[in-house]
């Protein structure tokens, strides 16, 4: 009975992630309120309250569900950062490009993150942790960096940071373009393209590995 009543209490928590994502998708993020959620989803406001403490932990939960999968594989990723960081930053870039092209929840999430919710308010606080794991993903980057420069990857005209601070706003510019008028060109075939345009600058070689540049 136990095993049961956790099970309806995972399958509960799920109709609640996916009515909030199918009301922040049409509704944006600031005019869904709890009750809601709670009727779309069929429960009562107290079985979100159940899972969720308000509506920040409902929006961080409905992150969480999708991008934690991906956590889980960077740790593995990060064990071939020291080996060959180049390497490290195509794999991880293009498996993001590559969930947000092919996994329509993906999507959903990220166009929710990007376009239909405003930092204000309640809000706020997940603006401020966002920025946090914002820094600590901009600091793995540089870290790749650092290392492709100590073996000799790539050039040092750019510090680790510059180069970090650059691939972000490449990236990060594409998806926040594409996810807002997809039909402005094809995300899939573009990106990559422009990753390994931009660290050719850098002194890479498409599809080397390990390979060294003169500084």
């Amino acid at each position: 009975m136990a095993r049961k009543t956790k099970e309806d209490a995972r399958v509960t928590r799920n109709r609640i992630l996916n009515a909030a994502v199918e009301l922040f998708e049409r509704q944006g993020v600031a005019h869904t309120s709890l009750n809601d959620i709670a009727r779309h989803a069929g429960v009562t406001r107290g079985a979100i309250y159940w899972h969720f403490a308000n509506k920040v932990a409902l929006f961080n939960a409905m992150i969480e569900r999708l991008v934690c999968p991906l956590k889980i594989r960077s740790e593995e990723y990060a064990r071939i950062l020291q080996d060959d960081p180049i390497g490290f930053i195509r794999a991880t870039t293009n498996e993001f490009i590559g969930k947000l092209a092919h996994d329509p929840d993906f999507y959903r999430v990220f166009e929710i993150f990007w376009h239909k919710c405003e930092y204000v308010g309640e809000m706020a606080e997940i603006r401020q942790a966002h920025l946090e794991e914002s820094a600590d993903h901009i600091g793995i980057i540089e870290q790749s960096f650092a290392v492709a420069q100590e073996k000799g990857q790539i050039k040092r005209a750019l510090t680790p940071h510059q180069a970090a601070i650059g691939l972000v706003a490449l990236i990060d510019g594409l998806l926040f373009n594409w996810t807002k008028k997809r039909d402005m060109f094809p995300m899939e075939s573009y990106a990559p393209l422009l990753l390994e345009s931009f660290l050719r600058g850098l002194g890479v070689e498409e599809n080397t590995r390990g390979k060294t540049v003169p500084a």
